[in-house]
């Protein structure tokens, strides 16, 4: 399958949209880790969801000082995914990435992903490794050497899935699109609030081909605020499955007619609740436990055939004398 890019020659262009509510504070040295990128034509579309903080401030500087910065505040509150979908319709030239305001990108990162997929035209996105930092200024981390472009595989859609599994193996800063593809495919679904992104890496993986550059290519911020922190346990494992059902109905049919790879992911998230199930036993929570193990067996008939659903049963064995002696 050839997913090939729309602009004409001269340098690749990437259109980078930079939601922001109340990471004013992160704001200028998200931009500027684009607009210092080599090897592409960088533009940046700021996106203000209303935020209390300084960011419109920052925002508009930003865009009088350079040309190639757009910003746009709303009124009220959009709300993630909204404002996400705003900047995938706004969004022109080759390629496309999504950038949280409180991330930023390493040095020659969207040079090597053009790169990748100016090479291989079956590729629609690229990701790659990033660094977790906590709140340490944008360059305090040395970045790859220079010159280097890093080694890159490129994966089939369904190899990707399966290498994905019932995990989000993306992180979203370190994904660039085709702008094509990613108009093509549509925006962010609102039902999937908490999930989005994994579903969206599906989806795309059900058009072509995944490139996975093996370098570090941006820094996610770990910080109080972010939207992940404290989103764990049977909320994840429920959004993850959302995220799987809208993926089997329109990509994975595409992916795999014989509809297989339905009953692998379904069983790989099993296995995952299974884990929690095991980890609740080792908190002393037989509750939670129990909830976990009903859930991913309602997941997947094959479930029982898993790793961790054995594993799970020992430490059964193995801590109902104690728990009962404890009156847990």
């Amino acid at each position: 399958m050839t997913i090939a890019s729309t602009g004409q020659r001269g340098l690749p262009s990437v259109f980078v949209v930079v939601p922001c509510y109340n990471y004013g504070r992160f704001l200028e040295a998200c931009v500027r880790s684009v607009l210092s990128q080599e090897g592409v034509e960088p533009r940046v579309l700021v996106i203000d969801d209303a935020s209390k903080d300084n960011t419109a401030d920052i925002g508009e500087r930003l865009a009088r000082e350079d040309h190639r910065v757009q910003f746009i505040r709303h009124v009220k509150n959009a709300g993630h995914i909204a404002t996400f979908n705003q900047g995938i319709d706004q969004a022109t030239g080759d390629y496309f990435l999504l950038l949280s305001a409180d991330d930023y990108l390493l040095p020659g990162a969207l040079g090597r992903a053009a790169a990748v997929m100016e090479k291989h035209p079956e590729v629609g996105f690229t990701f790659g490794p990033a660094r977790v930092e906590g709140q340490a200024a944008a360059g305090a981390l040395a970045p790859p050497a220079e010159g280097y472009l890093g080694a890159a595989r490129v994966l089939s859609g369904l190899e990707f899935v399966r290498l994905s599994g019932p995990r989000n193996i993306v992180l979203t800063p370190t994904v660039v699109i085709r702008r094509a593809l990613q108009q093509k495919v549509g925006g962010y679904l609102g039902t999937l609030p908490h999930s989005g992104d994994m579903e969206m890496w599906l989806r795309l993986a059900g058009e072509g081909s995944v490139g996975y550059i093996d370098v570090d290519q941006a820094v996610y911020r770990r910080h109080e605020n972010n939207m992940s922190i404290a989103y764990d346990g049977m909320a994840d494992l429920l959004a993850r499955e959302k995220a799987f059902r809208a993926f089997f109905v329109e990509a994975a049919p595409k992916l795999d007619p014989s509809r297989r790879i339905e009953q692998e992911c379904l069983h790989g998230l099993a296995a995952e609740a299974f884990r929690h199930a095991s980890m609740a036993l080792n908190r002393r929570d037989p509750v939670a436990a129990a909830q976990f193990k009903r859930y991913g067996l309602s997941l997947s008939p094959t479930a029982r055939f898993s790793l961790n659903w054995l594993k799970l049963g020992i430490k059964q064995a193995l801590w109902a004398p104690m728990l009962r002696r404890s009156g847990a």
